[in-house]
C-alpha cells in the first residue's frame, strides 16, 4: 500500500514507523510539512492510498483531508484535544496517559478514532517520555490503524464525550504564565514544570540569573539546601538551585535573546556569576540511593561492572568524553570484575560529538577537532580492552558517532524499538570513531558503505538481520534491564574468561598486522580535518542550522571558517 508520511520532522517516532511499515511491504514516501504547497504537491505526485502524520505541528490543508484518509498521531488519551497534551499530563501528575490515532477533521483533534493505547507514566522529561512510552504506544496504534484501513470494512469510532471510555477533554495551549516558577514552592512542583517543557520550549526564568534564560534538564537534589532561588553549587556544568523544601539541579540553559541555544548551564553563566564549587564524588563511592545530578555513575552487582553515562540528548563534549574515558579506565583497572556493561543513559545511548558546545566555542573548527579526538580516544580504549568482556546495552536511540561507539564492545544489545542512525553525511562529515574498522567488521564493507552514504535509519529488527547488533529484547526499559540481567548471568556461567581474553588479544593482534587501529584512526581524522577546516566543507553551515533550528529552506548558503590550517600529522 502507498502511504504518505506528512511530518514536521523525520524524528525517532517517524523513523521507526517508516522502518516497520517498510518491512511489512508498504511503499512509503516522506514529506516534510514545510508548506501547504509542498504537502499538496506530494499528494498529487505520489497519489497515496493512506496519509499518516506521525509528528505534525500544523494543520493538513482542507483539500487534502477532505479527499484522502489522513490519520494523525496524537499524544493523548481518548478525547484529549489541544497542542500541549503531554505538557499538561506531566504537570498535573497523571499516572496514566496514552496515544490516539485519529482522523483529520475540521476541528483540531476531534476526528474519528482509529486506535488508542494507554501507558503508565514515568517520572521523566517530556522528551524522554516521548521517545519511549509515547513512541511505543504510537507504533502499536499505527500498525492497528493501518491493518484496519486495509480491511476496508472498519468503521472508526466517533468522538463522544458521553462515552465513559472517553476521559480526555480540550486543553488550551500552555502559556508562559502556566509554567512560571515560584522558587519557594516544592522541588517536585518546579521539576514537573521543567520536565513538561523539555526539550521545548523550556521554562523561562527572569529573576535569579543575570539575564532571562530558559531552563532544561531538571534533577532532584536530596542533600543541599539554601534560600529559595539561591544558586548553591555546580557540578559538571550543571547548577543546583535552592527551593522551598530542598534543591534541584538544572543542567542546561538557553538565553532568551534571539540567537540563543541550549548549553550546559555554567557555560551560559560563565563570567556572569561567581562559580559555586562542588566536588563530584568518586564514582565508586557515590551513594546511588541519594537523589542528585549525575552524568556518569557506576554500579557493581554480582561481580559485574555497570558504567552509566547519561548525557543530555546524547551529546558528548570534549570534557565529557575525557571524564567518561577516565571512568572506564578506573573500572577496567581498579575493579576485580570480568564483565563491563556500558549502559549509556536512561533515554539516549549517544549521538556523538556535542554540536552546541562546538557552536559556542571561540574556534568551532578547533573544538570540533578536540571533541572528535576525545571520542576516538574513548572508543580506542574500549576496542583495545582485552581484560574484560564488554557489552554495549542500549536503552535508547543512537546516532552518528554514538551509534558507531556502541560497536566497540564485544556484544551489542538493544531494547526493542531502538533506532540507529550510523552515519555522518547529513552533518557534512566523513566520520570517525573507527567506523571504517568497526562497521565493516559487523555488516561487511558494502553494507557499511550503504549505511553511511544512504543515511537511512535502522530499527532493531533490521539491525539484527544485518548483524549490526547481537540481540534485542524488552518492550520497555524495565523489561530490557530484566532481560539484560539474564543475559549477563548466562555469559558469566558459560564463558571461560581466561580463554576468551586470550583469544581476544590474539584476534586484535592479527587484525593489527593487516591494518593497525592507528592507521584507521589517522585515515579518518585526515578526512575530518578537511571537513572542519575546508572552505568547501558544508559542515559549519549544517551544524549552525542544526543548533539554531533553521530549516533547510532558510539555511545560509556560505560560511567563513574562523581559521584554516594545514592538515596535521595525527600519528
Amino acid at each position: 500500500m502507498r502511504i504518505l508520511f506528512i511530518t514536521t520532522s523525520h524524528n525517532g517516532l517517524s523513523q521507526r514507523a517508516w522502518s516497520e511499515l517498510l518491512a511489512k511491504g508498504h511503499d512509503i514516501k516522506i514529506q516534510l510539512a514545510t508548506s501547504d504547497d509542498a504537502m499538496l504537491d506530494a499528494v498529487e505526485a505520489f497519489r497515496p492510498e493512506l496519509i499518516l502524520a506521525p509528528f505534525l505541528k500544523k494543520a493538513i490543508p482542507d483539500i487534502i483531508w477532505k479527499n484522502h484518509t489522513c490519520l494523525i498521531v496524537h499524544p493523548g488519551i481518548k478525547g484529549d484535544r489541544g497542542p500541549s497534551s503531554l505538557d499538561w499530563a506531566i504537570m498535573r501528575g497523571y499516572k496514566e496517559w496514552g496515544v490516539t490515532i485519529l482522523q483529520a477533521a475540521e476541528e483540531m483533534d476531534a476526528g474519528d478514532i482509529w486506535s488508542s493505547n494507554n501507558f503508565p507514566m514515568r517520572d521523566v522529561s517530556k522528551s524522554n517520555l516521548y521517545r519511549h512510552e509515547v513512541t511505543a504506544a504510537a507504533l502499536k496504534g499505527i500498525h492497528d490503524a493501518v491493518s484496519k484501513f486495509e480491511s476496508l470494512d472498519f468503521v472508526p469510532e466517533a468522538l463522544n464525550y458521553s462515552n465513559p471510555d472517553v476521559k480526555g477533554c480540550w486543553n488550551d495551549p500552555i502559556k508562559r504564565v502556566d509554567r512560571a516558577i515560584d522558587w519557594a514552592s516544592s522541588s517536585q512542583d518546579i521539576i514537573a514544570k521543567i520536565k513538561a517543557a523539555d526539550s521545548t520550549p523550556g521554562v523561562l526564568e527572569s529573576h535569579i540569573f543575570p539575564f532571562p534564560c530558559f531552563m532544561y534538564g531538571a534533577h532532584l537534589e536530596d542533600k543541599l539546601k539554601g534560600n529559595a532561588g539561591e544558586i548553591l553549587a555546580q557540578r559538571d556544568s550543571a547548577i543546583c538551585i535552592a527551593t522551598g523544601d530542598g534543591a534541584i539541579w538544572v543542567s542546561h540553559l538557553k538565553k532568551e535573546l534571539s540567537g540563543g541555544f541550549k548549553l550546559p548551564a555554567m557555560k551560559v553563566l560563565a563570567g556572569h556569576i561567581a562559580e559555586p564549587m562542588f566536588s563530584a564524588r568518586d564514582i565508586f563511592n557515590d551513594d546511588l540511593s541519594i537523589k542528585t545530578f549525575r552524568e556518569i555513575w557506576y554500579r557493581e552487582e554480582d561481580n559485574v561492572s555497570y558504567l552509566y553515562f547519561d548525557f543530555y540528548n546524547g551529546a558528548m563534549s570534549t570534557e565529557q568524553c575525557l571524564r567518561l574515558r577516565e571512568a572506564f579506565w578506573n573500572v577496567q583497572s581498579q575493579r576485580k570484575t570480568q564483565i563491563i556493561v556500558l549502559m549509556g543513559g536512561h533515554d539516549i545511548w549517544s549521538n556523538g560529538i556535542h554540536l552546541n558546545v562546538i557552536e559556542n566555542a571561540i574556534s568551532p573548527a578547533q573544538e570540533s577537532w578536540d571533541n572528535i579526538v576525545a571520542m576516538d580516544d574513548f572508543v580506542c580504549d574500549v576496542v583495545s580492552c582485552t581484560s574484560h568482556y564488554i557489552i554495549s546495552a542500549l536503552h535508547g536511540n543512537a546516532g552518528a558517532g554514538g551509534a558507531v561507539m556502541a560497536l566497540a564492545a564485544d556484544e551489542v544489545i538493544a531494547r526493542e524499538g531502538v533506532v540507529f542512525n550510523p552515519h555522518y553525511k547529513k552533518m557534512g562529515l566523513f566520520g570517525s570513531e573507527y567506523w571504517t574498522y568497526l562497521l565493516p567488521k559487523r555488516v561487511g564493507v558494502d553494507k557499511a558503505n550503504q549505511l553511511t552514504s544512504e543515511c537511512l535509519p535502522v530499527d532493531t529488527k533490521k539491525a539484527l538481520e544485518i548483524g549490526l547488533i547481537d540481540a534485542a529484547f524488552g518492550q520497555n526499559v524495565k523489561a530490557f534491564r530484566d532481560n539484560l540481567s539474564k543475559r549477563v548471568e548466562a555469559i558469566k556461567n558459560t564463558i571461560d574468561f581466561e580463554k576468551f581474553t586470550s583469544e581476544k588479544r590474539k584476534k586484535l593482534l592479527s587484525e593489527e598486522a593487516i591494518k593497525s587501529l592507528n592507521d584507521y584512526r589517522n585515515d579518518e581524522l585526515r578526512e575530518m580535518w578537511v571537513n572542519f577546516n575546508s572552505l568547501n566543507s558544508p559542515y559549519h553551515i549544517l551544524r549552525y542550522s542544526f543548533v539554531h533550528k533553521i530549516d533547510c529552506v532558510n539555511q545560509p548558503k556560505t560560511y567563513q571558517p574562523d581559521r584554516l590550517e594545514s592538515i596535521p600529522n595525527v600519528n
